[in-house]
C-alpha cells in the first residue's frame, strides 16, 4: 500500500508478510495475487513484488492503498506477521497526488490504530531522534508507548566520531519496550546481490567491533530483532485476548437475542409488523 520498490531491497511500500516456521517444507513463498505458485527463487519474488506495484500504481511512482500479501515459508525465518507501510513524503513526484503526506498518513493510521497490533517506529541513526516522522505518529495512537518499539537503522553510516549510544541505551527518548539498532545492505550490497547471511554476518562483526555498541552487541541486530518481535508478539497477544475474547462474547450474545426475536416474528401480527418495518 505504499508507493514504490526500492532499489532492490525487499522493501517495498505496502507488502503484508507472513512468515511461517515451518521445518518439514520446502523454503518458498506465495502471494495471495498469484494464487497456487510457488516461487522459490527468492530473486523472482523482488521481482514480482516489483511487477505487482508497477500494474497498481503504474510505473511513475503512484501510490495504492491494495496491499501486497506475501506468505514465506521457511526453516529460517521465525512466526510473524509483518505489515511494511511507508514513511511519510512530503513532496510528491511523478504520479503523486498532491496530498501526498495525508493520504499516506490516512493509510497508516489504519493499521497502527489497532491496539492488538505492536508499532515498529523505524528512524535512522544519522537524523534527529525528536523529529523522528515514526515516533510522532506512533505517539499519536499511542500516548503512553505501550506497543512502539524503536528501531534505528544506518549505525554504520553516522559522521565519524558521533554514536547512537544514548538513544540504544534507551536515555535519550526512552520507549516502554526499549530500542534495537540494526545494519542493512547498502545500495552497493544490494546492487551486487550480497547474500543476506553474509550481510548479517557483517552485521555482527559491526556490533562486536565499534567501541560504543560492543558492550550491548548481544541486544542489537536483525536476528535479535526478530526474536524479540516474536517474544513481544507473543506476550501482546497473551495481554489482549481476555479483552477480546469478552468483547466477541458480548457480540455474540447480542447477535443470538436478535436471532431468537426473529424466529419468534409473527407476519399476521401487526405489532411485530410496525416494530420490524421501524427496525
Amino acid at each position: 500500500m505504499g508507493s514504490r520498490y526500492e532499489g532492490g531491497e525487499i522493501l517495498c511500500w505496502g507488502v503484508q508478510w507472513v512468515k511461517v516456521f515451518s521445518s518439514d517444507v520446502e523454503e518458498h513463498a506465495e502471494f495471495l495475487h498469484c494464487k497456487g505458485k510457488k516461487f522459490t527463487d527468492f530473486e523472482e519474488v523482488r521481482q514480482e513484488i516489483e511487477a505487482e506495484t508497477d500494474r497498481v500504481t503504474g510505473s511513475n511512482k503512484g501510490i495504492s492503498s491494495i496491499p501486497i500479501n506475501l506468505r514465506v515459508h521457511s526453516p529460517h525465518v521465525l512466526n510473524l506477521t509483518l505489515i511494511d507501510l511507508p514513511g511519510i513524503t512530503k513532496v510528491p513526484l511523478g504520479d503523486q497526488p498532491a496530498d501526498i503526506e495525508h493520504q499516506i498518513k490516512e493509510m497508516i493510521m489504519q493499521f497502527i490504530s489497532k491496539e492488538n497490533c505492536l508499532i515498529l517506529a523505524v528512524t535512522p541513526a544519522n537524523s534527529d531522534l525528536a523529529n523522528s516522522d515514526a515516533l510522532k505518529i506512533a505517539k499519536e495512537v499511542d500516548p503512553q508507548g505501550l506497543r512502539v518499539i524503536g528501531v534505528i537503522t544506518k549505525l554504520d553510516l553516522m559522521d565519524e566520531g558521533t554514536d547512537a549510544r544514548d538513544i540504544l541505551e534507551n536515555r535519550l527518548l526512552p520507549l516502554r519496550r526499549g530500542y534495537i539498532g540494526v545494519v542493512n545492505r547498502s545500495q552497493k550490497d544490494i546492487d551486487g546481490k550480497k547474500d543476506i547471511r553474509a550481510a548479517l554476518a557483517a552485521e555482527r562483526k559491526f556490533f562486536l567491533s565499534h567501541p560504543s555498541y560492543r558492550h550491548m552487541a548481544e541486544r542489537m541486530g536483525t536476528p535479535h530483532l526478530q526474536k524479540m518481535l516474536n517474544q513481544q508478539l507473543t506476550n501482546h497477544i497473551r495481554e489482549t485476548l481476555p479483552a477480546l475474547r469478552n468483547k466477541l462474547q458480548s457480540q455474540m450474545l447480542s447477535l443470538e437475542k436478535e436471532v431468537e426475536e426473529y424466529k419468534n416474528f409473527r407476519p399476521d401480527d401487526p405489532t411485530r409488523k410496525t416494530k420490524a418495518l421501524l427496525q
